[in-house]
């Protein structure tokens, strides 16, 4: 696993063996546009902060520090996903990872906390992230979960706030209170991600791997119905 440390203005990367993973942070958001986003191979050459969303890697970075924390996670930029394996291990690995988290940001950049007239909870129910496919696991899997809005102001966090999480996702307060989910049927997992959308249309399903505890082959081209058919296969 990859982990990024904040030293000197700058971030950096580092490789640590299954046994030998310190505490992190893991952030969760949702993708810009491909050009706007800080990637694995800007880190390793040093570039990466002319593009837009790098306030991304700032504000976990800060973040992350602020909870005396000295390494975090972000997909865009920990794994190098021109390599198609190293891009299979992750998606089988993520949900773990989040899980394993010591903290998980949630950054919201459509919902602003320091706007009198539109109130932030009306606009966290009009997110984004709440309609993204990979957020669902990110939702579930950590054992603390964190929103935070556009200005980096902590909203509260997934305890403080299931209630208003359960009105948006429609997923039972057992599930985000860390109740295991081996006790919720198929047909009710399946009906969290029902309206979740994703770029690539296979990862509508291999988005849900962890959540079902099963692991497949990524095979981007098969097409969605084919991916669905080899989960229903594996669950």
């Amino acid at each position: 696993m990859r982990l990024l440390e904040w030293g000197h203005k700058k971030v950096s990367l580092h490789s640590f063996g299954d046994h030998e993973i310190p505490p992190y942070a893991i952030l969760s958001h949702t993708w810009g546009d491909d050009e706007d986003e800080v990637t694995f191979k800007d880190v390793m050459e040093g570039s990466g902060k002319g593009r837009r969303e790098y306030r991304k890697i700032e504000f976990c970075a800060k973040q992350a520090a602020t909870d005396g924390l000295r390494y975090f996670w972000v997909d865009t930029c920990c794994i190098n996903k021109e390599i198609s394996s190293e891009l299979t291990e992750a998606i089988t690995s993520m949900f773990r990872w989040y899980q394993k988290a010591a903290k998980c940001y949630v950054y919201l950049p459509d919902v602003h906390s320091d706007n009198a007239q539109k109130p932030w909870e009306s606009a966290m129910r009009k997110s984004r992230w709440f309609t993204r496919g990979w957020t669902l696991q990110e939702l579930i899997a950590p054992r603390q979960v964190e929103f935070y809005s556009l200005e980096g102001k902590c909203l509260g966090d997934r305890r403080s706030m299931e209630s208003l999480i359960q009105e948006i996702t429609r997923i039972p307060v057992d599930v985000l209170r860390g109740e295991a989910l081996s006790k919720f049927s198929d047909e009710e997992k399946f009906r969290w991600a029902r309206d979740r959308q994703t770029k690539r249309p296979e990862d509508k399903v291999y988005s849900l791997l962890g959540i079902f505890g099963v692991s497949l082959i990524m095979n981007y081209g098969e097409g969605i119905q084919e991916a669905h058919l080899r989960l229903e296969d594996a669950i």
